[in-house]
């Protein structure tokens, strides 16, 4: 499996090039997805959603002149479906990875554990960029709300707010 992750970022920092910032992002998402995995989750499905899931930010920017979550899901899996075809995953798996980029930004639109994973991973990396730590209060509503996992919650907690095992 690390194999496949190795290849997985291989194939994102190509794309990528010289932007740093997003293969940085890129990388910690897909940190925090295998600490949020667990027995309900396919290992493939979610790194590769967690390398690839801004894969479509350069072609926002390109075509949209926007970094905006929808022109990210709009271009995405245009992107990341010949990389994931090119490393092997199957039509099912491929499908299914595209899909989970093309609502990234957009909770509700699929439900599935995989989805939720990458979307609690990707919210432990841009919490700190949304949000006031100044209310400890408030941050723990935030929490509650954007959070859609019990471990991307108590995760969220540990990192945001200190509080261990919660």
């Amino acid at each position: 499996m690390e194999d496949l992750k190795t290849k997985l970022i291989y194939a994102m920092e190509t794309y990528f090039g010289p932007d740093e910032r997003r293969i940085r992002h890129a990388k910690k998402v897909t940190g925090y997805v295998e600490q949020l995995l667990d027995e309900e989750t396919d290992y493939a499905v979610c790194v590769a959603a967690g390398v690839l899931h801004d894969i479509g930010i350069h072609e926002a920017e390109r075509k949209h002149g926007s970094t905006a979550g929808k022109y990210q899901e709009m271009e995405g899996p245009a992107v990341a479906r010949p990389i994931l075809e090119r490393l092997g995953f199957v039509p099912d798996k491929v499908a299914e990875i595209c899909d989970i980029i093309a609502h990234h930004h957009s909770p509700g639109v699929i439900t599935t554990r995989n989805f939720q994973v990458l979307y609690d991973a990707d919210w432990l990396v841009n919490l700190k960029d949304e949000y006031d730590f100044k209310d400890p209060a408030r941050l723990e509503r935030v929490i509650e709300k954007v959070f859609q996992t019990p471990q991307g919650q108590a995760l969220a907690r540990e990192i945001y707010l200190g509080k261990k095992g919660a």
